[in-house]
């Protein structure tokens, strides 16, 4: 890589690690090119990338925001799969370490400044993702909406009964 390609990945990094909602830092050694191509096709259904990523390009597009921790997590063959959602990445590659042993989970990071450890990205791949916690959400809302209709219903229809009765007793 010549310096302008170096510049390129470091900027490229850059709005990944703006744009990302959480980034899973992993290692993959051992990996085959089609255990990698399944687990792209697997993050590329949820709008989640997996990248091989070089090390000093990701410290350098960092640029110490994350501290000596955060630093750490790059040793070594890493490679990262983010998306917009913080846990839809994290919950498909949990899964897929579990599946294959070769993929180990480092940690991560949330947002541009907290770092989590192995345990923290497991837990966060263990909650609900962004479209099931809005499909609550409007179930939620809509529930005492429907309960209000019903209510307000339901006099009218036992007036609209008794008026049936007393019209159905007089034409007998």
């Amino acid at each position: 890589m010549d310096r302008a390609q170096k510049q390129e990945s470091i900027e490229a990094l850059k709005s990944v690690f703006a744009g990302a909602g959480a980034v899973v830092v992993t290692h993959y050694m051992g990996m085959t090119v089609a255990e990698m191509t399944e687990l792209r096709s697997r993050l590329r259904k949820e709008e989640a990338t997996f990248q091989v990523v070089k090390n000093t390009l990701v410290q350098k597009a960092l640029d110490g925001s994350i501290g000596e921790a955060g630093d750490a997590l790059f040793t070594g063959p890493v490679a990262i799969a983010f998306g917009k959602d913080p846990v839809a990445a994290a919950k498909i590659v949990a899964q897929y370490a579990k599946e294959n042993d070769k993929l180990k989970l480092v940690g991560g990071i949330l947002g541009q400044t907290t770092v989590l450890d192995e345990a923290a990205v497991r837990a966060l791949a263990t909650l609900p993702s962004l479209d099931q916690i809005r499909g609550k959400l409007i179930g939620l809302i809509q529930a005492p909406a429907t309960k209000i209709a019903g209510v307000l219903q339901a006099p009218a229809g036992q007036l609209a009964r008794v008026f049936n009765a007393y019209a159905t007793k007089d034409a007998a």
